[in-house]
């Protein structure tokens, strides 16, 4: 893979972890990246308050960003964008059980909801809402924590995951 970092693939290349209310897990590669980065940003902050508007709407309660989880879900996109594969389970066999314990999460309940191809939060929870199982995750009221992450890159453009938390 070509590693160069031209305008154009900078802004592809580009992932930031994030979380609501301003929460930030960053590299200090990405920090640098601030015009990429806000469309990254606002992205992952909309998915959340886009699952916590379809949970109000079905009676569960809305979920508290874990950075724990933030770290697993944009390690994950960041992965699937650099790696070229679409799957829960990494080219290497760990699952996403494995990444999430890895990064410290104990929770007894654990889900998650990956994407691509979707260059928005709202389409990319549209799609989310669309799939029984997806939207079984993110209206699951015994969840009630969550990480959102983002990637640009690869062969879908865009990848989004969220990691599920009870």
């Amino acid at each position: 893979m070509d590693l160069t970092v031209t305008p154009d693939r900078r802004r592809r290349r580009t992932a930031l972890v994030a979380g609501a209310a301003a929460l930030l897990v960053v590299s200090p590669v990405a920090a640098a990246r601030e015009s990429a980065d806000a469309a990254t940003l606002t992205g992952q902050q909309q998915v959340i308050q886009l699952v916590n508007a379809q949970r109000a709407k079905a009676g569960c309660r809305a979920l508290k960003v874990d950075l724990r989880l933030v770290r697993a879900a944009q390690a994950h996109s960041i992965d699937m964008a650099r790696r070229r594969y679409f799957s829960h389970t990494t080219p290497d066999g760990i699952t996403f059980a494995q990444r999430i314990r890895a990064q410290g999460y104990t929770g007894s309940r654990i889900g998650e909801n990956i994407a691509a191809g979707y260059p928005t939060a709202s389409a990319v929870m549209t799609a989310w809402m669309k799939s029984p199982g997806h939207r079984a995750n993110i209206l699951n009221c015994r969840y009630t924590v969550i990480g959102v992450g983002s990637a640009i890159g690869g062969p879908y453009g865009y990848y989004w995951t969220q990691d599920f938390g009870g």
